[in-house]
């Protein structure tokens, strides 16, 4: 059986026991939460969408680790003009454990 959920910005589909990445989250490392906005439910049987999102569904997560990815570098520069600026952004997340997909 696998999901897509809604988070943030970005969609994701996840399966039970799957292991991915989002966008900071608030929350301790251990604590479960849970995500709501399902858009869509597969698997076993019938094809399950929603209206942007269902209802019914919901999928439970375990945060495995908050952290920071590495660093990406941004440069501009402008020929022949001496201008040059180096800027760098290091992007939080949070590693999420797919527990269980209620539907």
């Amino acid at each position: 059986m696998y999901a897509v959920v809604a988070n943030g910005s970005h969609q994701y589909k996840v399966a039970e026991g799957l292991k991915f990445s989002v966008e900071k989250l608030d929350g301790e490392i251990g604590s479960k939460i849970v995500l709501d906005k399902v858009l869509l439910v597969g698997g076993e049987g019938e094809l399950k969408l929603g209206n942007p999102f269902l209802a019914s569904a919901t999928v439970e997560a375990e945060i495995l680790e908050q952290g920071k990815d590495k660093k990406i570098l941004i440069l501009k520069k402008k020929r022949r003009k001496g201008y040059r600026k180096k800027q760098g952004h290091r992007q939080t997340f949070t590693l999420l454990k797919v527990n269980k997909i209620l539907f």
